[in-house]
């Protein structure tokens, strides 16, 4: 029977009387109101319904109002299994206020979507009433994690110095250990190191619902109560006791929990390694002085030195100084950045040989590595989609291993079995049903994934996108900024009457103090072809048109086609320039000025391509995956990019409102579709697409409508996501095999007596350790950049 519930909800966007009708019957529309107001000067809607807080958000959303949502992290404590998970996600969703809810079991922390205004305090509560501890992520103590790994493995150790004089005997004949023997080393196993899962089995308990502590705490007490129970009434002659079983099962199970500490630890590692970067104090200029402050003094336009070998504690403008950065743990790139003034640094880079003076341009959770770590963070957070699966496989998985373990219980009673055999084998399917491998499969892989690949300057920002981009069958790529710089270079040089280093000797010399960007284009040309450039004499801008200028005594004239049909001039390169204007090409006509004037070569100029571009697009190629250009250029140069780099389709001149279309259309095709881009334009087409991938250095509306973040404008990258995503995506699913394998085997040969306890305790140990240490293979990948030389 449903119960109702009353929703106090924040509206935004009201703004008359006509505006709290509308949201008002929106609301009581939704099925399961039976009724909501809503009052105007609150911006509130009282709302009672046994209607989920999702339907009666979307009902407003879709009046056209909004409904404020917050987010909120905590750490909890407790949790051990799967089933662990879903109790809590349980107990978070039925909290008011709480409009959705993801638990991560591998990094222990929950992430709760919740109206604005809901108290912490009251989800803290639902957590502990469920039978775990929960805190503010912001809040929780600095635990060190080499500590409690420590205590871990005293705890091990002594279980298994304890229960090795109660197994040991056997290998040597029938001979045991007097009963005596036996209960002095197994009680303070079973009730002082096994006390954490009758502690965190009775909670399960009173919360209705079960855990692995719950099948282990049965278990072996199963076992150890069995044990006494013989010694009682055996009388005089020495009884077959299972002490051994219940002691083992206890060393095992928490030498398994041990490793899959150890493990967790490492799947976040790039966390840890991301959040070392921030350094603690920072030299700032003040007066004339230089004075050592804390991070958290720090102003924004402060100018702060670093010293050669320092990271850089803030984001920042170089003011002062020439230097290299190594970005290599923020953006992936392995090579020095040099930087100058005007150059931007990154807060957490490490700084080379120079001393810089730095204007400080962000600060705190502004900063890019900040950003950075909260990206990462939520993605490790979040679920992919085919956990969803396992969390409903979870929630009935301890009732159906107890149900088991009853029939197999009454199953050999029947058969004819004496009690001591059949509650073995009921102890044994107790013992190998751990769900702790199916909880840990998808949250451990994706982990590791998303941690590796954030090393590798590779942010995936949500679990969707990367269980999306393994499919990809298709990318496509916006044009200016992604596959080229989006600066003009010299792509095309034709001279008549002198050689190509003489033309652009003489254009250089023109284009001397210009800052347009043609102008740069040649000086660049010039510097990388080591030609000296002669002085200018007088020059004069020709508005629309060019420049004239007198070089070494000749006068001389640099401009566009324009020009050279004022002057009524004909070349040999006419042939030329129409080709090259075909291809989108900017043209520029070098004439030396006379009567009749004469033309001494044709420049021209087009966007850059990218390095790695051709290597990105052939990368996608070797993968079977297809690719598209989307360009609002004209024909001619979308056309000239898309053959110079081998790709599959070019779609020119598509307005920005129009890619998003594009992209619609090839998923009605059956594609599922990657669209990679960087501006404030590309933001729809993210959106639209299966899986966004923005360029480092784009827009933050870009990055934010993208599911995959790359932290350098590097193409090559495009692959070695969807590389990644593949990988990763290969991983959940071999773990999902192994942790049902475990359990499709191991609980019929548990139920047919054909496991023993002890056995059945060390293959549930083996099956969480190896799905994590399968998840930490991940960490051996590294692009396909890193490895070619």
């Amino acid at each position: 029977m449903s119960s109702i519930h009353t929703f106090d909800l924040p509206i935004r966007g009201m703004t008359c009387a006509n505006c709290a009708g509308r949201v008002e019957r929106a609301l009581n529309k939704v099925p399961g109101v039976s009724g909501a107001s809503v009052n105007l000067a609150s911006e509130r809607a009282h709302v009672e319904a046994d209607a989920p807080l999702a339907m009666l958000v979307e009902a407003v959303q879709q009046a056209g109002y909004q409904v404020p949502i917050g987010e909120l992290k905590l750490a909890v404590e407790g949790m051990t299994c799967a089933s662990c998970v879903g109790r809590i996600e349980r107990a978070l969703s039925k909290a008011p206020g709480v409009r959705g809810v993801s638990i991560n079991l591998a990094s222990e922390r929950a992430h709760v979507q919740l109206l604005e205004g809901t108290e912490a305090d009251a989800l803290i509560a639902a957590v502990e009433r469920a039978g775990y501890r929960a805190r503010l992520l912001q809040e929780a103590p600095r635990v060190d994690p080499q500590a409690a790994l420590r205590r871990e493995r005293l705890a091990v150790i002594a279980a298994l110095l304890l229960a090795a004089p109660l197994v040991l005997p056997m290998f040597a004949g029938h001979w045991m250990l007097p009963a005596w023997a036996q209960f002095l080393l197994a009680t303070p196993v079973q009730f002082v190191l096994g006390a954490r899962f009758y502690v965190a089995a009775w909670k399960a308990v009173r919360a209705g619902s079960g855990s692995m502590d719950l099948l282990v705490a049965l278990g072996t007490s199963a076992g150890y109560g069995l044990s006494l129970y013989l010694w009682a009434t055996a009388g005089h002659h020495a009884p077959h006791l299972y002490f051994e079983a219940s002691a083992v099962v206890i060393a095992l199970v928490l030498l398994g929990k041990y490793l899959e500490s150890r493990a967790k630890r490492q799947t976040s590692a790039a966390i840890r390694a991301l959040e070392a970067l921030r350094p603690e104090r920072a030299t700032r200029m003040k007066d004339g002085r230089e004075e050592e402050v804390a991070i958290a003094q720090l102003r924004l336009n402060d100018h702060i030195v670093v010293r050669p070998g320092e990271r850089f504690p803030v984001d920042g403008e170089v003011l002062e100084g020439h230097s290299q950065a190594d970005e290599a743990l923020i953006s992936g790139e392995s090579l020095p950045v040099a930087k100058a003034p005007g150059d931007t640094v990154t807060g957490g880079a490490i700084n080379g040989e120079g001393r810089l003076i730095v204007r400080t341009t962000a600060l705190g959770g502004e900063t890019v590595l900040a950003r950075i770590i909260r990206l990462v963070e939520d993605a490790q957070a979040a679920k992919a989609p085919i956990q969803k699966a396992v969390d409903r496989v979870s929630a009935v998985f301890v009732p159906a291993v107890l149900l088991i373990a009853l029939l197999t219980l009454g199953g050999w009673l029947l058969a004819g079995a004496g009690v001591e055999q059949a509650l073995i084998n009921a102890v044994a399917v107790l013992v190998i049903a751990c769900p702790c491998a199916l909880g840990l499969a998808t949250p451990a892989a994706i982990m590791a994934g998303t941690g590796v690949a954030a090393r590798h300057g590779i942010l995936i920002k949500d679990a969707e996108a990367l269980e999306l981009a393994h499919r990809v069958s298709v990318v496509a790529f916006d044009k200016t900024g992604t596959l080229t710089s989006g600066q003009p270079c010299v792509v095309h040089l034709a001279a008549t009457g002198i050689d190509e280093s003489e033309l652009l000797r003489l254009a250089g010399a023109l284009q001397q103090g210009s800052e347009h960007p043609l102008a740069r284009a040649v000086l660049d040309a010039a510097r990388e072809r080591d030609i000296a450039l002669p002085a200018l004499g007088a020059s004069q801008a020709l508005s629309g048109r060019g420049i004239r200028g007198e070089v070494e005594g000749r006068a001389l004239l640099l401009g566009n086609q324009r020009l050279f049909d004022e002057l009524g001039l004909s070349s040999e390169l006419r042939e030329r320039a129409t080709a090259w204007e075909a291809e989108g090409r900017t043209l520029s006509w070098l004439i030396e000025n006379g009567e009749p004037g004469r033309v001494l070569g044709l420049l021209a100029f087009g966007d850059s391509l990218k390095e790695g571009a051709a290597q990105a697009i052939a990368g996608l190629r070797e993968r079977g995956i297809e690719s598209h250009l989307i360009s609002g250029d004209n024909a001619g140069s979308a056309g000239a990019v898309g053959r110079a780099l081998g790709i599959d389709r070019v779609h020119a001149q598509v307005l920005p409102a129009d890619k998003a279309a594009h992209v619609a259309e090839l998923k009605r095709g059956g594609a599922t579709v990657a669209m990679v881009g960087d501006g404030i334009n590309d933001a729809p087409a993210l959106a639209a697409a299966d899986v966004g991938i923005a360029m480092g250095g784009g827009t933050d509306v870009a990055m934010h409508a993208a599911g995959i973040t790359l932290m350098r404008g590097d193409p090559r990258l495009v692959p070695a996501a969807l590389a990644i995503s593949r990988r990763t995506w290969n991983k959940i699913r071999q773990n999902l095999f192994w942790a049902f394998v475990y359990n499709l085997i191991g609980i019929p040969l548990a139920a047919f007596g054909l496991l023993n306890p002890m056995l059945a305790g060390a293959a549930m140990a083996l099956s969480s350790v190896s799905v994590l240490s399968n998840a930490l293979l991940l960490n051996t990948w590294k692009p396909d950049t890193e490895k070619r030389p």
